[in-house]
C-alpha cells in the first residue's frame, strides 16, 4: 500500500462523519437551545475540511478495490482515533478539558460508557443526545456504517469490515460485504426503533427514550439520567431495557437470519448463543439469590436487579438499576466474572466474547483427555464444525495478549492511583468496553477524579479493546510497515 491510499480513504470517512455530526442541531432546535448549535457546526466544518485535505493529500483517489489487509487495519485504526477526536470537539465548547473531552468521546465511540462527568447539570439536551448517538454509531462499528453507505468501499469493504471486527469467525449474511453491512444495520436500526417505542409506552419521556435506546443497542451505557436507569424508578422500564441489552449482546447476523429471514434455528442452534443464555440464567440467578441473602430486597427486586446487572455487564452495556459497587462480595465476584466474558461475537458487546470462552473450555477438555490418551485425535468443534488450526492459534494469541494488556495496565494504574480496585476493575472495565466498575469508579461515580496518566492508559485500553487488539499487534511487526511501502 501507498500512504496516499490510506489518507484518501480516511478523507472519505471524515467527510461522512462530519456530515453526521450535524444531527444534534435538530435536537438543539427542538429543545430551543440555539447556543448549542455552534459547537456541532464547528465540529462538522473541521471534520469535513480535514476530510477534503486528506483526499487532496491522497491524490484524490476514489478507487480502493486493491486494498491490502495491512492497509485496511491501518485505515480502521486511524478512523477510530480520528472519529473520537472529531466527536470530542463539541465537548470542548461545553467546558471539558481536551483530555477529558477525548476520554468522553473515546468512551462513547467505543461504547465503553465510562464517563468523566461529575455533574450532569448545566449541559444542554443536545449534549446528552450526542453522547448517546456517538455510542450508537460505534456500536455496530463506524467502518461497517461507511462500508454500507459509501460506494467507494464497495469492493475494499471486505478488508475494512474484518479489520474492524477481527473475531474468530468471518460471518456474512449475503455474498456481498456491502449488502451484509446494510443487513446488519437494518437489524440494528429496527431494534433501536422498537426499543424507543417500548420505552415511550412504558412511560419514559421521548427524549430519554431515544437516548437510552441508542445507548442500549450500542451496549454503551451513557444515559441522560445521572442515576442511570435507577433514576427512572420503573420496573417496566428496567425489564424492557434488560431484553434489548440481551439482544444487543447477541450476534446480529444470527438475529438477521432468525427474525428477518425467519430461520430461528440459526440463532437458537448456535452453541455460542446457548452458552450466552446459560451464563445469564446461572449468573443472574446467583446474584439474585445473593441479594436475597445479604439485603432486605424483596424477591421481585432481587430478580430485577440481579438479572439486569448481569445482562448489563455481560453485554458490556454498563447501565445500573442500583449501586452494585455497594453489594456484598459474592455479588461483586459474580459481576466481575461476567465482565471478563463479554457478549457474543458479531454483537455490539465488548470483552473476550462468549465464543472464545467456549473454545477455551473445549480446548482445555481436549488437553486433559490427551494426557490420558496421548494418541487420540480429538478435533475441537463449535456448531458441529471443526475449528481450523489457524483460528485456534488466533484465539489463543488473542487471549494471551488480552491477558498481558490486562496485567500490564492493572499494575501501572495501581501504581499511579495507589488503588488496587481502580487498577484491576478500571482496566477490566475499559479494556472490555464495559464502563463503570467498583469503588471510586462505581456506577454512581465518575472517572473524572483520576489523574491524567490513568486517563491516557484507559483511553488506550478502550480503543485496543474495541478493535480486539489484533490490528495494534500487527502494527508492532516491522513487516506491517515494510509491506505498506510496496
Amino acid at each position: 500500500m501507498k500512504g496516499g491510499q490510506v489518507i484518501a480513504a480516511l478523507g472519505f470517512i471524515l467527510i461522512a462523519f462530519g456530515t453526521i455530526i450535524l444531527s444534534p442541531i435538530t435536537v438543539a432546535l427542538i429543545e430551543h437551545e440555539p447556543e448549542a448549535i455552534a459547537p456541532f457546526v464547528w465540529a462538522s466544518a473541521i471534520a469535513i475540511s480535514l476530510g477534503f485535505l486528506c483526499r487532496k493529500m491522497g491524490g484524490g483517489r476514489t478507487n480502493f478495490d486493491r486494498l491490502k489487509r495491512n492497509e485496511g487495519m491501518l485505515i480502521v485504526c486511524l478512523a477510530w482515533l480520528s472519529a473520537a477526536a472529531v466527536t470530542a470537539i463539541p465537548y470542548l465548547f461545553f467546558g471539558l478539558s481536551p483530555l477529558d473531552a477525548y476520554f468522553e468521546a473515546m468512551s462513547g465511540i467505543t461504547t465503553t460508557g465510562a464517563t468523566i462527568l461529575l455533574d450532569f447539570s448545566g449541559y444542554p439536551r443536545c449534549f446528552f443526545f450526542w453522547r448517546s448517538l456517538s455510542q450508537w454509531l460505534g456500536g455496530m462499528g463506524i467502518i461497517v456504517l461507511f462500508v454500507a453507505i459509501l460506494p467507494q468501499f464497495k469492493v475494499a469493504g471486505r478488508q475494512l469490515f474484518f479489520a474492524e471486527a477481527p473475531g474468530p469467525t468471518e460471518e456474512r449474511v449475503t455474498p456481498r460485504i456491502t449488502q451484509t453491512a446494510k443487513a446488519l444495520w437494518f437489524v440494528y436500526v429496527s431494534l433501536t426503533l422498537l426499543e424507543i417505542g417500548a420505552l415511550v409506552w412504558a412511560g419514559m419521556g421521548p427524549f430519554d427514550a431515544v437516548c437510552n435506546s441508542l445507548s442500549t443497542m450500542a451496549a454503551g451505557g451513557f444515559s441522560p439520567n445521572p442515576a442511570s436507569i435507577m433514576g427512572y424508578g420503573s420496573d417496566r422500564i428496567c425489564w424492557i431495557i434488560t431484553v434489548f441489552m440481551f439482544l444487543a449482546g447477541a450476534n446480529f447476523a444470527s438475529q438477521y437470519w432468525a427474525f428477518v429471514r425467519r430461520r430461528p434455528r440459526v440463532l437458537f442452534g448456535s452453541e455460542e448463543f446457548r452458552g450466552y443464555l446459560a451464563i445469564i440464567v446461572a449468573a443472574g440467578g446467583g446474584v439474585s439469590a445473593a441479594l436475597l441473602a445479604t439485603t432486605d430486597a424483596s424477591g421481585v427486586v432481587a430478580l430485577r436487579d440481579g438479572y439486569f446487572q448481569i445482562v448489563s455487564l455481560l453485554t458490556t452495556t454498563g447501565f445500573a438499576t442500583a449501586d452494585f459497587a455497594r453489594w456484598a462480595v459474592p455479588c461483586q465476584v459474580i459481576l466481575f466474572s461476567v465482565m471478563l466474558v463479554g457478549g457474543c461475537a458479531g454483537s455490539a458487546g465488548g470483552g473476550i466474547k462468549v465464543v472464545r470462552i467456549l473454545f477455551c473450555a473445549k480446548y482445555i477438555r481436549r488437553e486433559i483427555v490427551k494426557i490420558i490418551h496421548p494418541r487420540l485425535v480429538m478435533p475441537i468443534k463449535i456448531d458441529r464444525k471443526t475449528v481450523p488450526e489457524a483460528i485456534q492459534q488466533q484465539i489463543l494469541g488473542f487471549l494471551l495478549f488480552y491477558l498481558l494488556v490486562l496485567i500490564a495496565s492493572t499494575l501501572v494504574v495501581t501504581a499511579i492511583e495507589h488503588d488496587l480496585v481502580v487498577g484491576i476493575v478500571g482496566t477490566a472495565a475499559t479494556l472490555g468496553n464495559i464502563g463503570p466498575g467498583y469503588g471510586e469508579i462505581g456506577p454512581m461515580a465518575s472517572f473524572g477524579t483520576l489523574v491524567w496518566p490513568t486517563k491516557l492508559i484507559f483511553i488506550f485500553n478502550m480503543v485496543v479493546g474495541r478493535l480486539e487488539i489484533i490490528p495494534f499487534l500487527a502494527m508492532l511487526h516491522p513487516d506491517f510497515w515494510y509491506l505498506s511501502k510496496h
